[in-house]
């Protein structure tokens, strides 16, 4: 059985080891975007075995999602850049369950939070919960830390990156890594510079 998280393990498991993958018993995945592969994967027929999709299971969704990602966007950040958070304007991109965590995480460190969310019932559950909705274009010039966490694809592009401050932070809280254009970075204009 592989338990996968995102679908990596069961896209490695169909391309390099396919006789190994037909004698699996079953697969159990639990992002958004396995999920994703896996319809793929069954849409052209190379899915040869029986797969649960434990994303949509209430646990899922309404703990792990919130509670797990309420913790792991502080450790994330910190561990990685080293920051401050009281008083850092960011702008998180989505207010699902993964994005409620991560404003609920950043507000309590003092924060000031903005929210981007196109779906009028979160929207609404944002500015209940006392963030401002804003479209990412108001407020991308003046952010220090943008995290998406919409499980959709482009919702930082190029044109958003070339308006932000020196320094801004920009990170993605779900599985997906297309949320962010970084393929639009692949070019000769920017200087890419190591900073750890």
């Amino acid at each position: 059985m592989i338990l996968d998280d995102g679908g990596d393990a069961t896209h490695v498991m169909v391309k390099k080891y396919p006789a190994v993958f037909k004698l699996m018993r079953g697969i159990v995945e639990e992002s958004v975007t396995g999920v994703h592969r896996l319809y793929q994967l069954s849409q052209s027929n190379k899915l040869s075995v029986p797969a649960m999709n434990v994303n949509d299971s209430v646990i899922k969704t309404k703990y792990d999602n919130l509670y797990s990602c309420r913790e792991s966007i502080l450790d994330s950040l910190k561990r990685t850049t080293d920051i401050m958070f009281g008083g850092k304007q960011v702008v998180v991109c989505g207010y699902g369950q993964v994005g409620k965590g991560c404003c609920q995480s950043l507000k309590n460190m003092g924060c000031v939070v903005f929210v981007t969310e196109i779906d009028p019932i979160c929207a609404l559950q944002a500015c209940m919960d006392g963030f401002q909705v804003v479209k990412l274009s108001e407020v991308v010039q003046k952010v220090d830390i943008v995290i998406t966490a919409t499980g959709n694809k482009n919702v930082v592009t190029r044109d958003n990156m070339d308006k932000m401050k020196n320094g801004c932070i920009v990170c993605n809280m779900g599985h997906s890594n297309t949320e962010i254009d970084v393929l639009s970075l692949k070019t000769a204009e920017p200087t890419w510079e190591k900073v750890r």
